[in-house]
């Protein structure tokens, strides 16, 4: 019987110590978007990786970090969290957004025809967003 309630003891503690890892994990995301739209983006980044760090497929806090390089203007590494999201979920509408966009402003502008219609495909938000990308992708071939 002891053995019973030791098992049942160890088991109840486990649980608590999961829930109290999973709450800490999805704390930290939403700290990290509150800086983030707080536009305190080095405290924001910082939540964002720690959030990695126990969630390596947090989805979510790649982005936010692509839009937080964005923003440094650090292109490499916004387009390397971009890319994590998309193999994380190639259907981020999002990330493709912001790939495309990118790709516009790098002048590669195949690898942002290849995202436009890619997001053409996958689109359920974003939908007109297609039209602004076609467009700025129009303006850049123009100006070339």
């Amino acid at each position: 019987m002891k053995k019973n309630h030791l098992k049942i003891f160890i088991f109840t503690v486990f649980l608590m110590l999961y829930h109290s890892s999973a709450s800490a994990k999805n704390l930290y995301f939403e700290e990290g978007k509150k800086l983030f739209e707080d536009k305190n983006f080095k405290d924001s980044k910082f939540y964002f990786e720690k959030d990695i760090v126990f969630n390596p497929k947090s989805e979510y806090s790649y982005l936010y970090l692509a839009k937080i390089f964005k923003e440094e203007e650090k292109d490499n590494l916004e387009e390397n969290n971009l890319n994590t999201v998309l193999l994380l979920n190639p259907k981020n509408e999002e990330a493709i957004y912001l790939l495309t966009l990118l790709n516009i402003k790098n002048s590669n502008f195949s690898k942002a025809r290849v995202l436009i219609d890619t997001l053409n495909s996958v689109c359920k938000e974003m939908c007109t967003s297609k039209l602004e990308l076609e467009s700025k992708l129009d303006n850049s071939l123009k100006s070339e």
